[in-house]
């Protein structure tokens, strides 16, 4: 059983991408994927993504698909894994533009050398994972780095790193979606 996603902007708008039947796996809904990406319109161009929980892969292929230069996605599942790979095939995107780590974001974040320049952090709600993974991420992102960060609850409820700022915030259903910037350390 497959499921379908949108690509809603960019170079690939409209085309449609199949991904798994998994529990707990749902893209990021297409008012609030639009929402973010009119958000960052200004700062995607050639940057540097880390897509931490990919699932379906919404928010990386968007963000390719409006100009950012590379990114990586993390993802554990290898049924969508193989997903993320054919249909990272079938738009003819190369190694070069992003790369696929096949783990937990637990086991593949601390082994990233690259500094990120936006970060999608969108964990599977059940598991509560926001404040592990945002403080295993934290060490990639960039000073004044972008977050966009995903929950089925308040984000004033998260514990996220103080050094993050929240600069905008949306609300779809029960989804809440912000977008953070990472300050400078002092």
């Amino acid at each position: 059983m497959k499921n379908q996603l949108r690509i809603i902007g960019g170079e690939w708008k409209r085309r449609q991408l199949p991904f798994a039947s998994i529990e707990g796996l749902r893209p990021t809904p297409d008012r609030v994927r639009e929402t973010l990406f009119n958000w960052l319109m200004w700062d995607i161009q050639n940057t540097n993504v880390l897509d931490v929980c990919a699932g379906s892969g919404a928010l990386s292929f968007e963000a390719l698909s409006r100009g950012a230069s590379q990114v990586v996605m993390i993802e554990p599942d290898r049924t969508q894994a193989k997903f993320l790979t054919d249909n990272l095939q079938l738009l003819k995107i190369t190694s070069q533009h992003a790369k696929l780590k096949i783990a937990t974001a637990q086991q593949a974040l601390p082994s990233l050398k690259d500094q990120f320049d936006l970060v999608f952090l969108d964990p599977p709600y059940s598991l509560d994972l926001w404040e592990q993974l945002a403080a295993l991420a934290d060490p990639l992102i960039k000073d004044q780095g972008l977050i966009y960060v995903e929950a089925d609850r308040d984000l004033s409820q998260l514990k996220l790193p103080s050094s993050w700022s929240k600069i905008k915030e949306t609300k779809a259903g029960t989804v809440r979606a912000g977008l953070f910037q990472k300050s400078a350390a002092l």
